[in-house]
């Protein structure tokens, strides 16, 4: 998984969550949501790097599965961020269709990699 497209795509997004959060931070003086997206967002790429040295197929499915449920995690404060209009349409469509991706490539691992533990 060395330079993998879910490794990269995982980090880029950690970024845009970053400066996500220091704008809230600097510009609207936005702190409890801003800190719970940085949680979320940030560890699904740290989820995903932990699996690259997983002791077993099990252990890369579990950490898959815990990114997965933070990247679902991450959806909602990011919906959370643009209905109470912290963010606007420009910042939310693309930071959740990114999130979005990262699921269906996460939910595609997931699935392959249960098919191939039963094998």
């Amino acid at each position: 998984m060395a330079d993998s497209v879910l490794k990269i795509k995982s980090y880029q997004f950690a970024l845009q969550i970053i400066q996500l959060v220091k704008n809230l931070q600097k510009e609207q003086n936005e702190y409890i949501l801003s800190r719970q997206i940085m949680k979320s967002g940030t560890a699904i790429g740290a989820l995903i790097r932990e699996a690259e040295f997983a002791q077993s197929k099990s252990d890369f499915i579990h950490k898959m599965s815990i990114a997965l449920k933070e990247a679902n995690e991450t959806i909602y404060w990011i919906s959370l961020l643009k209905d109470l209009s912290y963010i606007d349409n420009d910042t939310f469509i693309p930071m959740n269709s990114n999130c979005n991706e990262l699921i269906a490539l996460l939910v595609s691992i997931i699935k392959t990699s249960k098919k191939n533990l039963k094998n």
